[in-house]
């Protein structure tokens, strides 16, 4: 059974309700359609009647609920939540009634917020700025957590490395140059989600075009200051670096260039530098490899949410909504 059935498997076994705002794209429909076959969540889809009939059309939505802002009985409660939430930055009631009504994602959150949903998945047709921006204005950070950020699950075929073919890529998709203190927290809040998604031990690299040392940069400084905080911070993770990637994940590149590490040669969460190396490297697994790549998935927000590239498929959207199930399971 590959990692993701396992994951539907879990959802499955305590089903969480997820809402789907993005009904303007076909692959909501096709997507809801599958998780509700396979008996994976319960799924709200925010949009008229109107435009769920017509958008879903061919397809079999029994059981979905469909909830309209403009004439749902919870908008009035949702606006005044917004306004209570918001009104330190001049929120108004109108200005709180326009953005629920006319931004689907903003009130998707809501409904978290407020316990009408259990998360959300959003980002096939909204950038991950536009899908944050309200989770964390609404949402906020989950207690103890230094900052959000977001990792992909990578299920790569026929591979033996890392936990049967499984890595956690973080951070791929939010934090864009990360300072040693954030690349710490990252990798702190990284292994928490590999023990909880794939249920085996964290096995933490820290990246670079470094091993050990051998070569010198203000990049790799970054790095090696941030593998000395997060050991520090994380004192019974396996956790090591700087280690170039063949190092940190093929047992004999490991030995020979890093002999004395328990991390080498075994890591299953990679942790890149910045931005730039995390988005490239994960797509290069995902195209080349043809690795299934799940996320952008975010942690350290209060409750969870997801985004989703704007490549994804309808079974991309699957693929998160149970491993959000499965994060919501966890709360």
């Amino acid at each position: 059974m590959g990692f993701i059935d396992v994951i539907k498997e879990r959802a499955k076994a305590n089903k969480k309700t997820i809402v789907l705002p993005e009904t303007e794209d076909r692959r909501t429909y096709e997507a809801a359609a599958q998780i509700l076959k396979e008996g994976i969540a319960d799924i709200i889809l925010v949009g008229s009647e109107e435009d769920v009939k017509k958008g879903s059309e061919g397809l079999d939505l029994t059981g979905v609920q469909i909830v309209d802002p403009a004439v749902s009985e919870k908008t009035a409660a949702y606006i005044d939540k917004l306004v209570e939430l918001r009104q330190k930055k001049g929120m108004t009631p109108e200005q709180a009634k326009e953005i629920l009504l006319n931004q689907y994602l903003y009130y998707g959150v809501m409904m978290v917020k407020m316990g009408d949903a259990d998360g959300m998945v959003s980002g096939a047709c909204h950038s991950t700025a536009d899908t944050l921006r309200p989770c964390l204005q609404i949402l906020k950070t989950k207690p103890g957590t230094k900052l959000v950020s977001a990792f992909f699950l990578m299920a790569v075929p026929d591979c033996e490395y890392g936990a049967d073919g499984t890595f956690i890529f973080a951070d791929c998709g939010l934090n864009q140059n990360p300072n040693p203190e954030e690349l710490a927290a990252i990798a702190g809040s990284s292994a928490e989600s590999f023990k909880l998604l794939v249920e085996k031990e964290p096995v933490v690299a820290m990246l670079s075009h470094s091993t050990m040392g051998s070569a010198k940069h203000a990049d790799v400084d970054k790095v090696v200051e941030a593998v000395k905080i997060a050991k520090e911070q994380y004192p019974d993770l396996k956790l090591d670096g700087e280690f170039q990637l063949d190092a940190a994940i093929v047992p004999s590149v490991g030995a020979s260039k890093a002999p004395d590490s328990p991390v080498a040669g075994k890591a299953n969460v990679l942790m890149f530098p910045d931005l730039d190396a995390g988005n490239i490297g994960y797509k290069l697994v995902q195209r080349l490899a043809k690795a299934e790549a799940y996320g952008p998935i975010t942690q350290g927000i209060a409750k969870p949410v997801n985004d989703l590239s704007r490549g994804c498929s309808a079974a991309d959207i699957v693929g998160v909504v149970a491993i959000t199930s499965v994060q919501c399971q966890a709360e």
